[in-house]
């Protein structure tokens, strides 16, 4: 009978017959990304084991930890509350995690703003503590806290903190959200704005259900209250668990708070969470409690504090663990990588709970007794509804239950990691297993504590077992387990002995099983026996269409061609010999940071001189790079070809590389960086230039173009400039067009010269002083420093506001027709008003002029 009872078992293995009896389409695996091949290289150490306790912390790949190692050993991350360039550095490449974290959740900057935390119980920590609490009083029924019974301990422990605020916390039981009314709070009294907050999880981290994302929107707008109070409803969506394995849209599910932890997502690093807050919302949040770096200004001896403008500034008290911070850059990285993105987690983490779900539920002793009881509100019919978590508790032929402790003690001895207890969710637990209030104190009057080995009380479960799904388990995985299950229970039917099998025998089906359980077929896929391809997501639907670049005009072909050099009427006005106020040089930098590209004539764009500082070379982390992280920048030489429209990047040593002017619509993909403080909108240029720089400089690097359609705005509009028409900014630091006088370089030559020893010698020849300051446009003037006194230039049809001399910045620009700069034009300069002549040498005016 036994051996009966195990070959019902055995055939409820075949994942052949599961997927030919699914009523919809399965995925398993990553497509032309072998699983098998990525569990033998990046989980190597899982070589005879079962991990099934993703729910409780994911695994990370040895390509993330040696990715980020190696980052680490490679370069200097400061404190980034200080201003060396290490810090600046750290700081940045913190801003561009922050960004990559908002894209993952498909939103951005202007939406929610990233509150680093220790983990997401200190994120609802905070959120208890910040929000904009009304206590009851004469005029107000006060605010309600409301909470999802089917919670994580941290969220209902938010409630001591409102307790201590006098406001009512409400506890809410799932069936009465789903059959909830509408309470017509907004339509009795629309003008009440007492803040209420709901929260509840996305997918309980019990049995996995996954709750309506739609009760965002509903709660919200008022159509589905918790409990009936007037006033305003906000939303905490406890996203932990959820997006382990899943995609988050917040840009259409838009919660005011959304609590994680990072560890759920990647393994890597723990200890690190994060809290992303609505910008709506961010301005309502009340702090209590400063800490460093927290504090625009404070007095010591008086009670004076104000707090830093960003929301994220204001709450991330203290240095941030920012280490922990850049690791996040190398998980994302890896997880794209790995497994194409969440979607294709989401479908193949499903399957093998599906898989794992019917095969389970179908056990039955030889007298018809369940082997299991599983904990579930969904009947594993889509990943909508349903995570890939499985909770249960295992029983013997007369349907009593096994204690879950002496489950996970036989499931160590064939090397299988399970979670077992109430998981931190006491309300789903009561309401699973039957626990009512007076069993809970009765149990801790027993000696029975949360976490502890105590599984049952006078026959009654205290706790159950969870198996859990990620993105790397197999189906093997799930075959060990069912095959575990089978051994322990079915195989010591009529007390016959359990099989003594190894770990690896559990852990593996017979080859022809094997082979034929790997190729999980769906609609529109291959059938052949490798795992399929990926989904299309669609992600890149969401993306900008990339458009032409504005000030991109015809005839180009009228503009220089890219291998000529200065005339030499050009090249010698810098000797002064054009007169008075003329352009003598023309430099464009078409990658920031890297060589001049000198011309003679070249059109301008709405962003300044075109094409200039349009590319950018960026570290592994996305960080922008310049000469003082990366001296050898100015050894990249980029030459423009209009004609071609084609940018040449030359070096010693190198072979040439030509790289488009203009992104491909169809292919590209837009990321967000960071550039002088400013968020940007740019695209990768392709692997093929990313490799010859890496090579050229010994370390992975990219080369990034700012996107065609996005504007950056400058920080300083012009006096003739209304609020909707601030000039727009390529990569450049501060202004559209640098203007170097040569009078005045002149000037601090003579200068140097006199405060060295040897002031005879010529350190510095006029030209490479003047190349040091990485100016588009060179004049020779009459004058040294004569153009601090301008407020205006213009230089032919074409207008230009004056800012300290150096900066220049259009204050109208005419595209109907090409617009160009030349050398040789004549520079007419407005003063500006009550100006005084200045004729003091240059020792006594200010030195700052950077570039």
């Amino acid at each position: 009978m036994a051996g009966g009872a195990a070959q019902r078992g055995a055939e409820l293995l075949a994942f052949e017959r599961f997927r030919d009896s699914s009523t919809q389409p399965l995925i398993y695996g990553y497509g032309p990304r072998s699983l098998r091949d990525m569990r033998e290289r990046e989980f190597g150490r899982l070589a005879g084991t079962v991990y099934l306790d993703h729910a409780g912390a994911t695994l990370f790949p040895r390509s993330q930890l040696t990715s980020f190692t190696n980052d680490l050993m490679e370069n200097v991350y400061g404190n980034p509350h200080s201003q060396n360039i290490s810090s600046k550095l750290t700081h940045d490449t913190v801003e561009h995690v922050r960004y990559r974290i908002l894209e993952h959740f498909r939103t951005s900057a202007e939406d929610y703003s990233v509150i680093f935390t220790s983990g997401s119980t200190a994120a609802l920590k905070l959120v208890a503590e910040a929000f904009p609490w009304v206590s009851p009083g004469l005029e107000s029924s006060g605010s309600r806290f409301c909470y999802l019974t089917d919670s994580h301990t941290s969220v209902v422990g938010m409630r001591n903190v409102t307790t201590a605020m006098n406001i009512t916390s409400i506890p809410v039981r799932p069936e009465d959200m789903c059959v909830a009314e509408t309470r017509g709070t907004a339509a009795s009294d629309p003008d009440c704005q007492l803040p209420h907050l709901f929260c509840y999880p996305a997918q309980s981290n019990f049995s996995g259900t996954r709750y309506p994302l739609s009760w965002i929107g509903e709660v919200k707008a008022g159509r589905m209250c918790p409990v009936s109070a007037p006033g305003k409803w906000f939303v905490l969506l406890d996203a932990a668990s959820y997006v382990s394995t899943s995609p988050l849209d917040l840009s259409l599910h838009q919660a005011d708070f959304v609590p994680l932890s990072f560890y759920k997502i990647f393994g890597f690093p723990t200890g690190l969470g994060a809290l992303l807050v609505n910008n709506r919302v961010a301005p309502l949040l009340r702090k209590t409690y400063f800490g460093g770096g927290t504090a625009a200004a404070y007095l010591a001896g008086e009670d004076f504090y104000i707090p830093r403008q960003s929301v994220a500034e204001r709450f991330e008290d203290g240095t941030i663990s920012f280490l922990d911070v850049i690791a996040l850059k190398h998980g994302f990285d890896a997880l794209e990588r790995l497994t194409g993105g969440m979607e294709n987690i989401k479908q193949h983490t499903f399957t093998l709970a599906q898989y794992t779900y019917t095969a389970l539920s179908a056990l039955r002793y030889p007298n018809g007794a369940p082997v299991v009881r599983i904990y579930s509100d969904s009947e594993f019919s889509s990943p909508e509804v349903q995570g890939p978590v499985i909770n249960f508790n295992v029983l013997d032929h007369s349907g009593n239950i096994i204690g879950y402790s002496q489950v996970d003690k036989m499931a160590s001895l064939y090397n299988i990691h399970v979670r077992t207890g109430c998981f931190c969710n006491t309300g789903a637990c009561q309401r699973h297993l039957g626990i009512s209030d007076a069993m809970v104190k009765k149990h801790l009057q027993a000696g029975h504590v949360c976490g502890d080995d105590v599984d049952l009380i006078d026959g009654h479960p205290t706790g159950s077992v969870r198996i859990s799904f990620g993105y790397m388990s197999t189906l093997e995985d799930a075959q060990a387990f069912l095959r575990f299950i089978i051994a322990m229970q079915l195989h010591q039917c009529d007390d016959q002995p359990l099989s003594q099998i190894t770990p690896g025998e559990a852990g593996a089906p017979p080859e022809s099983e094997a082979q034929d359980a790997v190729p999980a077929t769906m609609d529109g896929y291959s059938s052949s026996p490798q795992e399929d391809a990926p989904t299309d997501t669609g992600l890149s639907n969401d993306l900008p269409t990339p458009v032409a670049a504005v000030g991109l005009h015809p005839p180009l072909l009228m503009a220089s061609r890219p291998q000529q050099t200065p005339s030499e009427k050009a090249a010698g006005a810098l000797d002064g010999r054009l007169g008075p106020h003329v352009i003598t040089n023309l430099y464009l930098y078409p990658i920031k940071s890297c060589a001049a590209f000198e011309v003679t004539e070249w059109p301008v764009g709405s962003q300044g001189l075109l094409y200039d500082r349009s590319w950018m070379v960026v570290n592994h982390n996305g960080v922008c790079l310049s000469q003082k992280q990366e001296p050898r920048l100015c050894l990249i030489q980029p030459i423009i070809d209009l004609q071609q429209k084609i940018m040449v990047i030359k070096a010693k040593g190198m072979e040439p590389i030509e790289v488009p002017l203009e992104e491909n619509g169809e292919r590209t993909q837009v990321c967000q960086s960071k550039v002088c403080a400013d968020r940007v909108n740019t695209y990768n240029c392709g692997e093929k230039v990313s490799s010859w720089l890496s090579k050229f400089f010994g370390h992975p690097c990219q080369l990034l173009k700012q996107s065609s359609n996005f504007q950056r705005s400058a920080k300083k509009r012009g006096k003739d400039q209304s609020a909707g028409s601030t000039a727009t900014l390529s990569l450049v630091n501060e202004a559209q067009y640098l203007l170097i006088n040569t009078s005045s370089v002149l000037e601090l030559q003579q200068q140097l010269k006199a405060s060295e020893e040897h002031g005879e010698e010529e350190l510095f020849p006029t030209k490479e002083l003047i190349s040091r300051f990485r100016a588009n446009i060179i004049t020779n003037g009459t004058r040294a420093f004569e153009e601090e006194t301008w407020d205006e230039i213009s230089v032919g049809s074409l207008h230009f506001q004056v800012n300290f001399g150096v900066y220049l910045m259009h204050t109208s620009l005419d595209f109907s027709s090409p617009s160009f700069l030349s050398v040789g034009s004549q520079v007419l300069p407005v003063l500006k008003e009550n100006t005084e002549r200045h004729d003091q040498p240059a020792s006594e005016k200010h030195q700052d002029v950077t570039s």
